[in-house]
């Protein structure tokens, strides 16, 4: 008895006809007949009733019907499982991380993958975040870590793992550096230095400020944060980013933005439709992020 017999005889009874059910399974008519009779003399059983001008099962067929579904419901099972094994033995990811990225429990979710499953090669891609999300809306980047304002993209899986607000980075003798907040027109009315569009924080200043009616001239741009706070300290405007970025910034002084309600978020994002291997490091994540990673996506 083999399965593809089996495979036959299941659909000899679903189409209750040899020719429609040899079509189905593009084999010749006398071919699917004589696997169906191979199998009933290994069972010593008829199957198959073929005394009238249609296709009737026996007593014995119908029980031979049930169990034969059931074996090859398990033998795809079967093959599923060692599918998703191949999957991690020689899979390949491909993970998006924002430029300048320094957010260490990635670091440490791609270490502890790598060292369980060191078959599956992994791809780093650097880019901002905008670019990155269509990336894995493209299929070209499985996981990303992006920053964005307010939340995740909604049609992308999304994982929160920061929400902060916005912050205005001063050298300590400017003049908002004795301030315990600024409003956002008040922030405007200096020159500006923030990350370019499709970052996090540009869309995060961008959306704050279009909540208030405002629009944002940003005079100096850069692509990563030490550059736009290295740029503030030397007094060449004021530096716009979230508030852990510039927390420990010797030479600047960190002023609350009040009016900001628009927070910006750091969130891994990926397609809906997962490998193998990018569920297991999604569980690298988790392990690594901690309460920072909740188990349901961010929306």
């Amino acid at each position: 008895m083999e399965i593809r017999q089996l495979r036959y005889f299941v659909a000899v009874a679903e189409e209750a006809h040899f020719t429609r059910a040899a079509e189905r399974m593009h084999i010749s008519q006398p071919g699917i007949s004589a696997q169906i009779r191979q199998l009933e003399n290994d069972l010593g059983a008829t199957l198959i009733d073929r005394s009238g001008r249609g296709v009737a099962l026996t007593a014995v067929g119908e029980v031979v019907l049930a169990h034969a579904r059931s074996v090859l419901a398990s033998a795809e099972s079967l093959r599923h499982a060692v599918d998703e094994m191949n999957g991690l033995v020689r899979g390949r990811l491909v993970v998006g991380m924002v430029t300048a990225c320094t957010v260490q429990p990635l670091f440490d979710a791609l270490s502890s993958f790598h060292r369980a499953h060191p078959g599956v090669e992994i791809s780093l891609v650097e880019d901002d975040s905008g670019k990155l999300v269509e990336r894995v809306r493209e299929g070209g980047v499985d996981l990303a870590l992006i920053g964005a304002a307010h939340r995740a993209p909604a049609d992308l899986d999304g994982w929160q793992v920061i929400s902060e607000p916005l912050v205005a980075a001063v050298p300590v003798g400017h003049p908002l550096a004795a301030r315990d907040g600024v409003t956002l027109a008040e922030l405007l009315t200096c020159p500006i230095i923030c990350l370019p569009e499709g970052t996090g924080i540009r869309a995060t200043l961008d959306q704050a400020a279009a909540a208030l009616g405002l629009t944002p001239t940003v005079a100096l741009e850069a692509s990563a944060p030490a550059a736009v706070m290295n740029l503030a300290e030397r007094g060449l405007g004021v530096a716009v980013l979230s508030a852990s970025m510039t927390a420990r910034q010797e030479g600047l002084r960190s002023v609350p933005l009040t009016d900001a309600d628009v927070p910006a978020v750091l969130a891994l994002v990926a397609a809906p439709t997962k490998s193998p291997a990018l569920r297991e490091l999604l569980l690298h994540c988790r392990r690594s992020f901690g309460d920072a990673m909740p188990d349901r996506t961010a929306r």
